[in-house]
């Protein structure tokens, strides 16, 4: 019984979502447009409409979009719950959200005093007309950026995950001393490799994968080769359910583009440019303080890139117009992050002055720019760029420096990363403790981006193959353990800090997926 009230609690979450959407009024205007096609009957008038939304694709649409909210969709909970359970269940957690928040507004604001930088002007006509002309080679341009720095970095952050402690919880129960070897103090649930072997059982030894170079039952070039048909067929499909399923085994680079839009319903429709248009003259009309930050952080991390360099352009662009995107802040319903505010000039204290600030709800931090560096190799029109990287963010980066439970959040990636390395390669993680080396000091850099900028850009694709495919960013926290156990050897031997990050300091040679194999299921347990 409670089983069929959840689900029609969710149907009519999906419902009232979808009813206002774009799609609604398409599919509304199909309906009628075929009521004068001969091959509609009055008296079978439901069944020959659905029959010809069927043949036409818009049902296939429909369930696409229905799939998508069903990813996004606020997690059921009790009918008497207050609405910020929803957000996160924990109130240590959110009381931990809440105090990061208000720091990270308190730089940003006196960023703006000290330099007497106003949040957000309207720009002259002038600069109006000059950005409108370089809008496609901002790169060339080298504004003074010396005085800005970022609002926090990833190692900032880390500090305040380390000092989390659940105040409800009596460390002295735990049944392991082995619990207190680690950074992250606090009792969530992560998944151990067992577990791990049934939530990730396509990456298993015996199936094949791209990223793999050798099988032992089937050469890679035919299975490659059968692969990519039946990826086409997918894709032909527009089926965004079969879409993910298949990517957990890789997605072929020539089709990878297009299977990443359907797994994430991310449509580049004429309303959809149009929308990125507005976006744009949003840019182009108001100069923001956060814009500063944008070109510190791409002239800092993705200029410096041999692999990325060449997009600088593309990143300013939708970096900016992603600033301006009051549809982000839809997603701060699932989020356990809070919209920051600020006030109008003047009105300082006044809530009915209070604005969202940036207006998309998200302040960009050191190394913000490499969520989207690897998505301009799949997409060179920038209104696509733009809203595939919208949906990444809304479904999977936002989890990445946001204080949560959620079995995606930084959090809890964190513990099962320490978590695996403790129970399976317990004398390497002993001995780089004791030389003052904890091992999540190094990758937590690297697991904050998604191993963005770390890894090699086609390995760091096949990853967020699977991060898609997955739904689930866990598969990060596994790769961050597997790069560790790769290189035991070596870090048995290193005497310090500063030597370990030395063994671990380039990536970019690395193979992901005989990694994250070999790590689950070779593992002795």
């Amino acid at each position: 019984m409670e089983e069929d009230t959840e689900l029609s609690v969710s149907i009519a979450q999906v419902v009232q979502r979808l009813s206002g959407s774009h799609l609604h009024s398409q599919i509304e205007r199909q309906a009628k447009d075929c009521l004068h096609r001969p091959d509609i009957k009055l008296e079978s008038l439901k069944e020959d409409v659905r029959s010809f939304l069927k043949t036409s694709g818009w049902e296939k649409k429909l369930q696409n979009a229905v799939y998508r909210e069903l990813h996004i969709r606020l997690p059921l909970s009790h009918p008497t719950a207050p609405p910020e359970h929803l957000k996160e269940p924990l109130a240590y957690m959110r009381k931990a959200q809440a105090s990061w928040e208000k720091r990270v507004l308190k730089s940003l604001n006196s960023m703006s005093t000290e330099l007497g930088v106003p949040l957000a002007r309207m720009r002259p006509a002038a600069e109006q007309k000059e950005l409108t002309n370089k809008w496609n080679e901002m790169g060339t341009d080298e504004p003074d950026l010396s005085r800005f720095r970022p609002v926090y970095a990833p190692k900032d952050f880390l500090e305040v995950l380390i000092s989390l402690r659940n105040p409800n919880h009596d460390s002295s129960e735990d049944i392991s001393a082995k619990s207190h070897w680690g950074l992250i103090q606090v009792p969530l649930n992560v998944g151990d490799i067992p577990q791990l072997r049934q939530t990730y059982a396509e990456l298993n030894l015996n199936t094949g994968q791209l990223g793999i170079d050798d099988y032992a039952h089937i050469h890679p070039d035919l299975f490659e080769n059968d692969y990519v048909q039946i990826g086409k067929k997918v894709v032909g499909e527009q089926d965004s359910a079969a879409a993910q399923q298949y990517s957990r085994q890789g997605c072929p680079t020539g089709l990878r583009a297009d299977l990443w839009a359907l797994i994430l319903n991310s449509t580049n429709q004429p309303q959809d440019v149009m929308y990125y248009e507005q976006l744009k003259a949003g840019v182009i009309q108001h100069d923001l303080l956060v814009d500063n930050l944008i070109y510190k952080d791409v002239k800092l991390t993705a200029s410096n890139d041999d692999y990325y360099f060449v997009f600088e352009d593309f990143l300013y662009q939708v970096l900016l117009c992603f600033s301006r995107d009051t549809a982000v802040l839809e997603h701060f319903k699932y989020n356990s992050a809070t919209p920051p505010k600020s006030y109008i000039h003047g009105k300082v204290g006044d809530e009915e002055c209070a604005v969202v600030y940036p207006p998309n709800g998200v302040i960009p931090f050191h190394g913000f720019s490499m969520y989207v560096a690897p998505l301009c190799f799949l997409y060179n029109e920038p209104s696509k760029l733009y809203s595939v990287f919208r949906e990444m963010y809304i479904r999977y980066f936002f989890r990445l420096h946001s204080i949560s439970s959620s079995p995606s959040g930084i959090v809890s990636l964190c513990l099962q990363f320490e978590r695996l390395l403790q129970t399976h390669l317990p004398q390497l993680f002993y001995h780089l403790r004791q030389i003052g080396a904890q091992p999540l000091r190094i990758a937590f850099k690297w697991m904050v981006r998604g191993f963005s900028g770390y890894l090699s850009t086609d390995q760091l694709l096949l990853l967020w193959d699977r991060i898609l495919g997955y739904d689930s960013l866990e598969v990060v926290a596994v790769l961050a353990a597997a790069v560790f156990a790769f290189r035991a050897e070596n870090l048995m031997e290193v005497t310090s800090l500063a030597s370990a990050e030395a063994v671990l300091a380039d990536l970019s040679t690395l193979k992901v997926m005989p990694l994250i194999q070999i790590f689950l299921f070779a593992t002795a347990i």
